[in-house]
């Protein structure tokens, strides 16, 4: 017997030095290669927010390396809210 694949959707707000260090672009890269769906931006106060969905396992995959994220950044904090999910999206983008 299967057990079913819960797909989950997470909001999150990063800050710290998350703008100018290529951290959307290394998320989204992450993202893909987790197989989640949704998207990543760069915010006016220099936090980087995004939406997280897809299975529970990659979703905390993913917010573990959040929390470090890449090389040259450095993660002060990272906040995760719980959402519904969206049905519209198809892929992980980078969103100007």
């Amino acid at each position: 017997m299967h057990s079913a694949v819960l797909i989950e959707a997470r909001r999150i707000r990063v800050t710290g030095r998350v703008q100018g260090v290529g951290f959307r672009y290394f998320a989204c890269e992450q993202a893909r290669r987790q197989g989640l769906l949704g998207w990543v931006q760069n915010e006016p106060d220099g936090a980087v927010t995004g939406w997280l969905q897809g299975n529970t396992e990659a979703l905390q995959r993913m917010l573990l390396w959040l929390e470090q994220g890449p090389d040259d950044a450095r993660v002060l904090r990272l906040e995760v809210q719980t959402c519904e999910l969206d049905p519209g999206l198809q892929h992980f983008e980078i969103r100007r």
